[in-house]
């Protein structure tokens, strides 16, 4: 136990559940439905709206074996060889298996996928399989409709939700385990201020951490507090030096700064090429799936290419598809290239990567449970083995969606536990708000030292810059105010921290981790798992597991 907490006024008031989810994506709201549906008081949290998530955002779809011929042990290989070595098997197969009815049970909440002309599940290919298995709705707006209707059964059933709320510290009992949390709302709902919601079993579903990079496709609300909150809590994470870079994000110039658009990987799972300004393929030779290889080996062919010729994005060729097939398959990336003033009927389109996704995050095991007894996590928050060192296209939103029914089962199954004595109070070692100014050099120091290239001289550069902000905060007699700006650019110095002290521990390149100075993966010293916590002081400790399995949790 850290004993750390932010700095904060004390709650003003409080709900009681049975259960609190923090977080309004696909992970979230599926685990707070199988709640509801077992009988327990569930709470939802979220940062902004209900649909304001990252799943939201998702374009190219949801990944399962619902096609003709596919099986969930192709779907096992192709996720195996994604995730590089560093993938929990069992971990993997869960979610191939139990994967296909779960999408299912997704259509009958609500969710409308794409048919075809004979009804059947209209699938597409994106990078890394070898078969047809994104499921996808309106084109391109996958998560959009996912979102739409777990939103709208959420609101059906009348689940608790707490919207413009940014979720501060874990609160627990008098042994130690989870009892609630404590939370800002943001003036915009029917509670203001610091409050609490007291819950013997918390979810955490707050998505990923892109925001600590400069260029990323994660929206504003994705600041790393799910993971940061975890730290300070005494839960363990693991493997966050792999963080994916979005091969194909729409370039807006060098100095863009904020959430980029994306273009998915199902555009070139249609048929695009990725070429260079003289229109030479060249994912041609690199892989045998081109343009299709996983998304680290095709970031990787990216950023090469841009060094070798001196250029700051490459094209994303597709016009051979028509207006049709734009209008009907792609509409919403249409759309947003054209409000660029790029028109990929006629036009190549720029594209350069940006931080996506975190692989890694707060340890869990197989029904989600947490190295925290009560706290649980799932979603992008959570490192469940799934993703090893690189995710393959399209599991995240299967991945939450299944481990979300994990967590609710054994929380029906078991119960949540109530026989410590809940501690609302503000106990623990009082943490130095970082000013909200520091955000853009957090961002700029992580996209500079530790993007999609790394090595020991510039992850050392990016830890001494990032230990530097958090002394002079440590000495400024004038430490920030608490307040929304100021947590959430604590959270993302935690997790910077964190995330550059494990890319630098990390003396290989395997997956979407990249080191220039150690060009090659490296099984035998390196097929292992990095967990981290922190320590009273605020220190990351990295450790290195024995073997590659992954390590057991044992609340």
């Amino acid at each position: 136990m850290t004993g750390i907490r932010l700095h904060a006024p004390e709650p003003g008031w409080a709900v009681d559940a049975d259960v609190v989810v923090i977080g309004s994506g696909v992970a979230g709201l599926t685990t707070a439905l199988r709640c509801e549906a077992a009988g327990l008081r569930t709470v939802v949290v979220t940062k902004a709206n209900l649909d304001d998530g990252s799943t939201r955002w998702a374009q190219g779809g949801i990944a399962a074996a619902l096609g003709e011929g596919d099986t969930p042990e192709q779907h096992l290989d192709d996720t195996l060889v994604a995730g590089a070595g560093l993938c929990d098997e069992p971990a993997v197969r869960l979610l191939v298996t139990e994967g296909p009815d779960a999408v299912r049970r997704l259509m009958a909440t609500g969710a409308a996928f794409d048919r075809t002309s004979d009804g059947e599940i209209s699938l597409t290919r994106e990078g890394g399989h070898h078969r047809r298995r994104i499921a996808h709705a309106g084109g391109d707006a996958t998560g959009a409709e996912i979102s739409r209707a777990l939103v709208e059964a959420v609101r059906a059933r009348g689940i608790r939700t707490v919207e413009h709320a940014l979720v501060l510290d874990l609160l627990k009992d008098d042994e130690g385990r989870a009892s609630g949390v404590t939370l800002h709302v943001m003036g915009e709902g029917q509670h203001d201020g610091v409050g609490a919601v007291r819950a013997p079993a918390v979810v955490l579903a707050t998505g990923g951490m892109g925001q600590v990079f400069s260029a990323t496709t994660n929206p504003p609300v994705s600041t790393g507090d799910g993971v940061a909150l975890a730290l300070r809590a005494g839960a363990e994470v693991s493997d966050l030096e792999f963080v994916q870079f979005h091969p194909t994000v729409l370039f807006l110039g060098a100095g863009a700064e904020g959430q980029q658009p994306l273009v998915s990987e199902a555009v070139r799972g249609e048929g695009a090429h990725l070429v260079d300004a003289d229109g030479v393929r060249f994912m041609l030779g690199q892989h045998e799936l081109a343009e299709l290889a996983p998304r680290d080996i095709v970031a990787k062919a990216i950023t090469r290419r841009m060094r070798e010729q001196g250029t700051e994005h490459m094209y994303l060729d597709a016009r051979h598809f028509g207006a049709e097939m734009w209008e009907q398959r792609f509409p919403t990336i249409l759309a947003a290239c054209r409000a660029h003033g790029i028109d990929p009927v006629t036009d190549p389109i720029p594209v350069a990567p940006a931080a996506h996704y975190a692989s890694g995050g707060v340890r869990t095991d197989l029904r989600g449970r947490t190295t925290v007894p009560g706290l649980y996590a799932c979603g992008e928050v959570a490192c469940t083995g799934v993703h090893g060192a690189n995710r393959l296209a399209s599991n995240s939103l299967l991945e939450g969606l299944v481990f979300a029914e994990r967590i609710a089962a054994d929380l029906a199954e078991h119960g949540p536990h109530r026989e410590g004595v809940a501690r609302t109070g503000g106990a623990g070692t009082v943490l130095t708000l970082i000013a909200p100014e520091a955000r853009r050099d957090i961002q700029r120091i992580m996209t500079r030292y530790a993007g999609v290239l790394r090595s020991s001289a510039s992850l050392t550069a990016a830890t001494e810059a990032l230990e530097a902000l958090r002394q002079g905060a440590e000495d400024d007699r004038k430490a920030a105010e608490p307040g929304v700006d100021s947590w959430e650019t604590t959270n993302l110095l935690c997790v910077a921290r964190v995330l550059a002290a494990s890319a630098l521990a990390r003396e290989e390149t395997r997956g979407c981790h990249w080191r220039e100075d150690h060009p090659d993966r490296d099984d035998e010293r390196w097929r292992r798992h990095l967990v981290v916590h922190l320590t009273p002081d605020r220190s990351p400790v990295v450790r290195t597991t024995g073997t590659a399995d992954f390590p057991p949790v044992t609340p």
